[in-house]
């Protein structure tokens, strides 16, 4: 049996603007893991328990990056905008096709 294991948010596809990319720039919103850690290597049981910190994380705030407060706020702005910038770069398009 192979054990996937997640790319890292660097290498991710669409500047990691995925839903494993997101968990791990949420992480980094709540420092629940350190900017640096990408998750790179990190198998689907360890994806999942970072999914679970970060959803409880998020839930005081309804899930809603507007309800966060201010320095959290900024700080989740911030790592976004990198992420849509490198995802432009590379060709990404958020338009949805007609069979999306």
């Amino acid at each position: 049996m192979t054990v996937q294991t997640y790319t890292g948010v660097d290498n991710d596809t669409n500047g990691g603007l995925t839903h494993l990319g997101r968990i791990v720039r949420d992480a980094w919103v709540f420092g629940l893991i350190p900017e640096t850690e990408t998750c790179m290597g990190w198998d689907s049981a360890r994806m999942q328990n970072l999914y679970e910190q970060v959803y409880a994380a998020w839930e005081p705030y309804a899930h809603l990056p507007s309800r966060l407060p201010e320095n959290l706020q900024k700080k989740h702005a911030q790592f976004y905008a990198q992420a849509i910038s490198t995802a432009r770069e590379e060709g990404w398009d958020a338009e949805l096709g007609e069979d999306e």
